[in-house]
């Protein structure tokens, strides 16, 4: 059964005599209304006097319910007066705004775009760290740049792309060691690829409508960093499985090709801005989130 703490019994009575009603308190307040109904019935037992009357289409205070209505409601203007404080404490909170990003996606995503935030926002100064958030410990950073969606009502998780993924190599590589000319090709070739679960991993192909292809290949590279397997396609090691947005800029100079062009690979895994449910309201952080949402969303999608 669910019982509710007495301060918050006597607020919700308060809420059923402004708005006249139970459902309509229930509703403001978020609880069912037959547990307001039962709160209320505990309130009155409790204090051993009862404080409403009720009829099918209203509700009327008794006597010591007008008594005591008063100090209830002022347990609402004070809950009211904290939260607003709280408000305001957040959005006059001093220091930078304390950014963090996963380092991989970080140095790529926000190298090009924190002096243009700084530029266009010069009264919100940054301290910006490239590593993992802590999760677990909120307090240490403000908005972190995040790989993978969460889902957990103490953040914010907005969503700013997840970044088509291609294969490529260098010129040299594919000169010396062949060119793939189907997915099934792959198998003769040194991948680098994310890491797997097991020694195996499954790429998992398309094309048109209609075509499907699975190739499960022993790679020669398995590592959860994409700048490092960037820097060993670069490098000519072999053929990368890459998000597109980080080997851009190879492909356009022509220091990488693409491998199987035809062939399209399911999207990586989105990239986010996540930050403190308490924090919704400080622009500092709203300004920012949204800066982000209109730079890195056109970065990560493909070309």
């Amino acid at each position: 059964m669910t019982t509710i703490w007495m301060p918050a019994q006597m607020a919700l009575f308060a809420k059923i005599v402004d708005l006249n009603g139970f459902s309509a308190a229930a509703r403001a307040l978020g609880v069912p209304k037959a547990a307001a109904s039962r709160s209320i019935a505990e309130l009155e037992a409790a204090l051993g006097v009862r404080l409403l009357e009720r009829t099918t289409r209203r509700i009327h205070l008794t006597p010591v319910g007008r008594l005591l209505y008063p100090h209830c409601r002022r347990i609402i203007d004070e809950a009211d007066a904290v939260r607003a404080a709280a408000a305001e404490a957040i959005a006059t909170r001093g220091g930078p705004l304390r950014v963090v990003a996963d380092p991989a996606y970080g140095r790529v995503l926000l190298a090009p775009i924190v002096p243009r935030f700084l530029e266009r926002f010069p009264d919100v100064p940054l301290d910006v760290q490239l590593q993992a958030a802590d999760l677990a410990d909120a307090t240490q950073w403000d908005v972190a740049v995040h790989v993978g969606a969460i889902d957990d009502a103490r953040f914010v998780c907005r969503e700013l792309g997840a970044p088509p993924a291609v294969l490529c190599a260098t010129p040299t590589y594919l000169q010396a060691q062949g060119t793939p000319a189907k997915p099934v090709d792959l198998r003769g070739h040194a991948l680098l690829t994310p890491a797997a679960a097991g020694p195996e991993y499954r790429l998992h192909l398309r094309r048109g409508a209609s075509q499907r292809e699975e190739v499960s290949v022993h790679p020669k590279l398995a590592v959860n960093d994409p700048a490092v397997l960037h820097a060993s396609t670069a490098a000519g090691l072999g053929i990368g499985l890459l998000p597109e947005f980080l080997c851009r800029q190879g492909l356009v100079t022509g220091k990488l090709v693409r491998v199987l062009p035809d062939w399209a690979l399911p999207a990586t895994m989105p990239v986010c801005a996540i930050y403190p449910a308490t924090l919704a309201t400080d622009r500092r952080v709203q300004v920012y989130v949204e800066f982000l949402a209109a730079n890195v969303i056109p970065a990560l999608a493909a070309a």
